[in-house]
């Protein structure tokens, strides 16, 4: 049994072969294109799998997808409506893909790659939560996803057993803990892919002044975690949210440049919001340790890297053990959707993964 499983859903494509529940294959599209991913998924990424592999495309019996379109075309849609007259222009960008690849992905899947099978579509959340809990060593587990943004999920929980994966609850588009991150990632002019560690070696070298600042009044944080941010200081638009001037105001200065030169005030707000999102992890880990009664939890998404929340958060919660999925931002939904497809649509049993 051939599965091939695609992270399409966010910037970080990528593509993982699965044969007989075992990954044989993976390659991210970055690495594979030298580009930055321009499309729902790499040909040249798929086509390096399948080589590894030695099997062609017909030998393929399912393809899955971390993408449902309908849900992410209704996020898109809202979104527009929320911040019209100006979200009209936005929309009018956002559905130019749509209407070419997304919003017809099997069609477009089966065009591009001539596969005539089965093809799933997981939610982005769903296959984070499996990369994360079926690459385990834990029979069953509690399940922590943390990102920018999915379809219109940020942040989801649930339980992970023989059964499969089961999210129980989810914090909805514009509240991401992966957005705002990547809001202060951007407004201190850092360049490239905010999950990749840069803002927490900043962030290492300054003191958490505005930690307070930013809990009064950039969001209302609530005890499981959950939060609103207040989107007086933010602009955003289909799948991103921005600093804004009052945002800048707040901090008393301007939007860094891209690769300018970082005084004491960029590292402290680095510091600074490194200790908020850490704050949120916690609140996030404890409430989901309570809600499912589990001892180890499984971390995936973009923030369960950025933050190294296996490691310095563990000693601070009450869990036995945390496992962080190695490729924890989108790339690792790949991997996921594969799994997904081999335990949740096959039922196949998990085994436990001995170390």
């Amino acid at each position: 049994m051939n599965i091939l499983g695609i992270a399409a859903c966010s910037h970080d494509g990528a593509v993982c072969l699965l044969r007989d529940g075992e990954i044989v294959a993976s390659a991210r599209d970055e690495q594979v294109d030298r580009k930055e991913q321009g499309s729902v998924f790499s040909a040249r990424s798929i086509a390096c799998c399948l080589q590894a592999a030695e099997i062609s495309v017909g030998e393929l019996d399912i393809i899955a997808v971390d993408a449902q379109p309908l849900v992410s075309f209704k996020r898109i849609l809202k979104t527009a409506l929320a911040v019209a007259p100006a979200g009209f222009r936005c929309f009018v960008q956002e559905m130019s893909p749509w209407l070419e690849q997304q919003f017809r992905l099997k069609n477009h899947i089966a065009e591009k790659t001539g596969f005539s099978g089965t093809i799933l579509l997981p939610e982005h959340h769903e296959a984070l939560a499996a990369s994360a809990f079926f690459t385990s060593p834990f029979q069953e587990a509690a399940i922590l996803t943390v990102d920018g943004i999915g379809e219109q999920t940020t942040t989801g929980y649930g339980l992970g057993t023989e059964a499969g994966v089961t999210v129980l609850a989810e914090m909805l588009f514009p509240h991401s803990p992966g957005l705002l991150y990547a809001a202060f990632f951007h407004f201190l002019g850092l360049k490239g892919d905010f999950g990749a560690g840069t803002l927490a070696e900043m962030a290492a070298r300054g003191r958490p002044k505005y930690k307070n600042l930013i809990l009064s009044t950039l969001l209302d944080l609530k005890d499981d975690g959950s939060f609103k941010l207040n989107m007086d200081y933010f602009d955003y638009g289909p799948g991103r949210i921005v600093a804004n001037t009052k945002f800048a105001r707040l901090f008393d200065r301007s939007p860094q440049p891209a690769e300018s030169s970082l005084s004491t005030t960029d590292v402290d707000i680095a510091c600074s919001i490194q200790a908020v999102i850490e704050k949120i992890l916690l609140l996030m880990m404890e409430h989901v340790q309570r809600k499912t009664g589990r001892k180890n939890l499984c971390l995936a998404g973009e923030l369960a890297g950025a933050c190294a929340a296996g490691g310095r958060l563990q000693g601070l919660s009450s869990y036995d053990e945390i496992r962080v999925q190695p490729a924890a931002g989108g790339a690792g939904a790949a991997s996921g959707a594969a799994l997904f497809a081999w335990h949740q649509y096959l039922g196949n049993g998990k085994s436990v993964i001995s170390e």
